[in-house]
């Protein structure tokens, strides 16, 4: 696996961050740090991101609410593949302990500089590498996480399964598991809808990665749960992020108000069976101690 060169701090602070090697053209760990600036925009930069953030806000903020109340204390929390790190820097904005990383300099960079624009102090550290380079730079972190959130990496991992084995290590006996993961089945319905039958005709179609933000190598819903039950987690919220609004070509009506759309979206995200319908799915999922 090539894995880029890493830095830590244990300040929240901007800081010159080493630059990643260029990956080769085979299945290893993905980084966006070549076209950090692409992600923010396609990603986050219109409707499609304020729906991802507004069902991973309902979700995660609640939980963990509930979760600071019950043990009386911030939540120790770790963001794996973090990217752009919305969510994480709103939880040290409540509060809690985070700490942050990804193996792309310039996503981190660009989420410090978001980190920043708070005017509070935050108690964060950073870590640029991959996430098997944390073993190493936590060893000295004795106290485990209560909430590991691990959002779209999952289908950009060449081995997505070994990262359940890092999560049991790190996490403590009554923690929580925040899954998000792009939808197979989102791929394949949203190309039936627009007609697109020659792709899905295609067995060896591929994106291309050096820009496209489609996985080449999804991870089914069936096999995430099956990963969660062999690591004896329990499932206590599943959600759909994008139920509708990405398979509407003719935009009408209430499609014309983002308001109303994440409204919708809000609602039907964790109704059966329109959740499962999701571009991307969230799984919230506590250990069984």
């Amino acid at each position: 696996m090539n894995h880029e060169s890493s830095q830590s701090t244990d300040q929240p602070s901007k800081q010159a961050i080493t630059p990643s090697i260029d990956q080769p053209d085979t299945r290893t760990d993905r980084s966006f740090d070549a076209i950090a600036d692409h992600f923010e925009k396609k990603v986050y930069g219109g409707l499609k991101g304020d729906i991802r953030l507004a069902v991973l806000r309902r979700d995660i903020f609640a939980y963990c609410t509930q979760m600071s109340q019950t043990l009386g204390r911030p939540l120790r929390i770790l963001d794996v593949g973090a990217g752009l790190a919305q969510i994480a820097i709103e939880l040290a904005t409540q509060g809690h302990t985070l700490v942050i990383n990804d193996i792309s300099a310039n996503m981190l960079e660009k989420a410090q500089a978001n980190a920043e624009i708070v005017k509070k102090d935050l108690d964060i550290r950073w870590y640029v590498c991959p996430y098997q380079e944390l073993e190493e730079k936590l060893a000295g972190n004795t106290k485990k996480f209560d909430l590991i959130m691990c959002h779209a990496l999952l289908e950009w991992l060449a081995e997505p399964a070994a990262v359940m084995d890092f999560f049991d290590k790190h996490l403590t006996d009554n923690g929580a598991l925040s899954l998000c993961f792009y939808n197979p089945a989102s791929f394949d319905y949203r190309n039936l809808i627009m007609g697109n039958f020659n792709l899905l005709d295609n067995t060896e179609y591929k994106a291309d990665n050096k820009k496209s933000l489609t996985p080449n190598h999804p991870v089914a819903k069936e096999e995430v749960e099956y990963w969660l039950e062999a690591h004896h987690y329990q499932t206590i919220l599943a959600s759909g992020l994008r139920v509708f609004h990405d398979y509407s070509p003719l935009k009408r009506g209430g499609h014309n108000d983002p308001e109303a759309v994440i409204r919708m979206e809000l609602r039907y995200s964790q109704l059966e069976p329109y959740k499962w319908l999701g571009r991307y799915l969230h799984i919230l999922a506590t250990r069984q101690a």
